[in-house]
């Protein structure tokens, strides 16, 4: 749990380079609320037991019954940068790696499409949820479409990955396959909608834009988390390693060499980087959970440098494949990471988005724009 008081969380609201204005948006059911608690535990307001099937965002006792999202509620999150040293991957000007987000989650239903827009109208950023198994919907694109309208850049959470794993059972390629088509289908709708002043707002895994995880079991990556694991594990340069990780680059482990041919000279097939570096140990935690293989686990966990507590030991079944995967990938990590780093701060953000919201003549003073009143 973090620990923070209400004077630091009125500090930061000084420092406009560390705010993030964002909305959740998704269609009705793909788990934004669920997702949204990782944000809420990681701030210390719900604890880890509650975290993902708490709904702590849905506040009105309709939205329990009905389990759907009725009205926009907001939140404001005290948040630390997982990393500091990655604080100078951000693309614009920040203040210390304390962040404040002031997170919306909205509406999935098409009913209630208008409490979008007025989040939308609000924030500067939008996490975009997506159920890796429906893929992308209706009210997907309809939401999509009003943010890029709005000039809002997004970025996007696959969803609901653990569905894919234990009830269809999918392979590593069907798995990164459907991850591929869900992202392609994704930029088909914002390369149609998008604004020119937003510049490429495209989302891809190999820019750190995209995480992949289970908002109900609390886990989540980015592709860029494992090339900052497998460069320091291998020495290499962390950029090549992020290039590497998505798409057709393949792992020669015989030669020790990268290609982008899917089998070796001898003719035998290569497993995908993805595959092989990021499903994989994610797929050997599934397997030996399900299968209740003890050593294995053991195995695993050292391997990982997971470490359980005592009681925890004594779990079984989903619940210590929650309690694993939770402590392997932690979703607050990923999603904090695509938002600190990839959303803009009010500072950057009213450089584009003052127009669209204000008609009247500027007016300057000191560093940013404001409204002739």
């Amino acid at each position: 749990m973090v620990n923070f008081t209400l004077e630091e969380i009125r500090g930061l609201m000084d420092k406009p380079a560390n705010i993030r204005n964002m909305s959740v948006i998704a269609h009705v059911d793909h788990g934004k609320s669920t997702l949204s608690d990782a944000l809420v535990h990681r701030a210390g307001i719900i604890s880890s037991a509650k975290a993902g099937e708490g709904r702590y965002m849905d506040t009105r006792p309709d939205e329990q019954d009905r389990g759907i999202t009725i009205k926009s509620t907001a939140i404001s999150l005290y948040a630390k940068f997982p990393d500091p040293e990655d604080l100078k991957e951000i693309p614009q000007k920040v203040d210390g790696h304390e962040f404040l987000i002031n997170l919306i989650d909205s509406p999935g239903h098409v009913d209630f499409s208008s409490e979008v827009t007025a989040a939308l109208r609000v924030t500067d950023g939008a996490l975009v949820v997506v159920d890796c198994i429906s893929g992308v919907c209706v009210q997907t694109e309809t939401v999509l479409r009003q943010a890029l309208t709005e000039r809002i850049k997004p970025v996007l959470c696959i969803n609901k990955v653990d569905r894919a794993l234990l009830e269809l059972q999918c392979t590593k390629e069907d798995l990164y396959q459907s991850f591929s088509r869900t992202v392609e289908s994704v930029n088909v709708i914002i390369s149609t909608y998008f604004d020119k002043t937003l510049g490429d707002v495209q989302v891809y895994p190999d820019r750190g834009t995209i995480a992949f995880g289970s908002g109900l079991h609390g886990w989540c990556f980015t592709v860029r988390q494992f090339a900052i694991k497998y460069a320091k594990k291998f020495g290499v340069d962390r950029k090549k390693m992020l290039e590497r990780l998505w798409g057709d680059n393949y792992f020669n482990p015989k030669t020790k060499k990268w290609t982008n041919k899917g089998e070796g000279a001898d003719g035998k097939p290569l497993e995908r980087a993805f595959n092989q570096f990021i499903l994989d140990p994610i797929f050997k935690i599934f397997a030996a959970v399900n299968h209740n293989k003890r050593d294995e686990i053991t195995t695993l966990l050292e391997k990982l440098d997971i470490k359980l507590a005592n009681d925890e030991k004594d779990l079984e079944g989903k619940q210590l494949l929650k309690c694993v995967m939770r402590k392997f990938l932690p979703a607050a990590d990923a999603l904090l990471e695509m938002i600190c780093i990839h959303l803009p701060s009010p500072v950057t953000a009213q450089k584009y988005r003052a127009e669209t919201l204000y008609e009247g003549p500027p007016r300057r003073q000191g560093l940013h724009w404001y409204p002739r009143l």
